[in-house]
């Protein structure tokens, strides 16, 4: 059987500077907390809790906990967040990835001068919340979705501006900014969806299109992982979205020649390695 592993499978800059700073605080010692998941791998924040790192999801929840250092996860967290933790006396260290804080940057300013702020991406997802928490601009919108597109009504008189969550699929924001250009409004089109997840979707397109059968790793909660298994299914229908090695069903791949593998940007090249090294030997 050929394997095909996607060069660009695994953890991205922002990702891995994220867990490299946890893995580093709990080296200095003393009470360590992640506000939130720091990345969306169960593998990943399991060995951390196994070290003794506590992940909290509300700043009320620190209020009854030991005075520390707390990591801000890779997709970064609301305005005033920061100030508020450091307030009740922990210690801040910022892992939002560089490239979800200059969405930040540009959200506040333009916004500041007078747009509408349209963000294309999952409200739902932390990234989004963050993200839309820096506009200072009334009727700030969320776009997930081509309905949500055509639905949308500019406020009068204002110019819009359309940002991505980092992790959008690059060809259907392509088509949303499109629907939304159709209705004849003043627009700033920020592509702010970062390289590492435009390298990984293309990649991902060309390896699917050309085997039998697509297995795309990744945490269940990973929204770029899933974003990915969508592009592959499109491609070939025999994908499987799988965590760990664990989940691999022998059965799907009988009479299957090719396959190819690639991974969310939260998947450790351990667990990579070990459904490479099993599809090799196994199937």
């Amino acid at each position: 059987m050929k394997v095909t592993l996607a060069k660009s499978a695994g953890f991205c800059f922002g990702v891995k500077r994220a867990v490299d700073t946890v893995y580093e605080e709990i080296k200095n010692g003393g009470a360590i907390y992640t506000f939130g998941p720091i990345i969306h791998n169960e593998e990943v924040v399991s060995d951390l809790e196994e070290k003794g790192v506590v992940v909290v999801n509300e700043i009320e929840e620190l209020r009854s906990l030991p005075k520390g250092t707390v990591v801000i996860r890779a997709h970064g967290v609301e305005k005033g967040v920061c100030e508020q933790i450091e307030q009740m006396g922990f210690s801040i260290v910022d892992a939002t990835c560089p490239f979800v804080l200059k969405i930040h940057r540009l959200v506040e300013r333009y916004s500041s001068e007078g747009c509408q702020i349209v963000i294309v991406g999952n409200e739902a997802h932390p990234e989004v919340k963050g993200i839309k928490s820096w506009s200072s601009a009334e009727h700030t919108v969320v776009i997930g979705n081509q309905e949500d597109a055509k639905k949308f009504v500019a406020d009068s008189g204002k110019k819009v501006c359309i940002v991505s969550q980092t992790t959008f699929n690059y060809n259907k924001f392509q088509e949303l900014v499109e629907i939304i250009n159709e209705k004849g409004y003043d627009i700033i089109v920020l592509n702010t969806i970062c390289n590492a997840t435009e390298e990984r979707q293309t990649e991902a397109k060309a390896i699917a299109s050309q085997v039998d059968a697509m297995i795309v790793i990744g945490g269940k909660n990973s929204s770029n992982t899933q974003k990915l298994f969508e592009i592959c299914k499109n491609e070939c229908k025999n994908t499987y979205y799988i965590q760990t090695v664990k989940d691999l069903e022998p059965a799907g791949f009988q009479s299957v020649d090719n396959v190819g593998i690639t991974a969310g940007a939260s998947t450790p090249n351990k667990i990579i390695e070990e459904v490479q090294k099993n599809v090799r030997n196994e199937f």
